[in-house]
């Protein structure tokens, strides 16, 4: 089992910054792709951002290149995502997920989701 839980969400204006983490517990050998995701109202669950062990691994939606950041702080088991410049169109719940893979951008892949954390960016 692996256990996820996410913190650092919050309400920004348009331009803002947030930094998202996700503290990662449990046998974290079935954590190989970790991602995280987002939802908003309405509409299908979104990858954002996914690495596989290597953090050099790392991908993003095209909505975010530039803007978000993965990495990895090994020693507190914490997967952050830097978010900048944010958009209103950001504004979603944020789920931080893994699996043992392979990576990908499909929900599917996924066995372990964190509770989420809400983003909200205002214009």
């Amino acid at each position: 089992q692996v256990q996820l839980v996410e913190s650092g969400g919050g309400s920004v204006q348009t331009g803002g910054s947030l930094r998202l983490a996700c503290e990662i517990s449990g046998n974290t050998d079935n954590a190989g792709c970790m991602a995280w995701f987002r939802q908003a109202p309405g509409k299908e669950r979104e990858g954002v951002a996914r690495t596989g062990r290597g953090i050099r691994r790392s991908s993003y939606t095209d909505s975010v290149k530039g803007r978000f950041t993965l990495s990895r702080d090994v020693i507190k088991g914490t997967l952050y995502l830097q978010m900048t410049n944010l958009k209103p169109e950001d504004t979603a719940m944020y789920y931080c997920a893994a699996g043992s893979g392979p990576c990908g951008w499909s929900p599917a892949i996924y066995t372990y989701w964190g509770q989420g954390t809400q983003v909200t960016v205002s214009s």
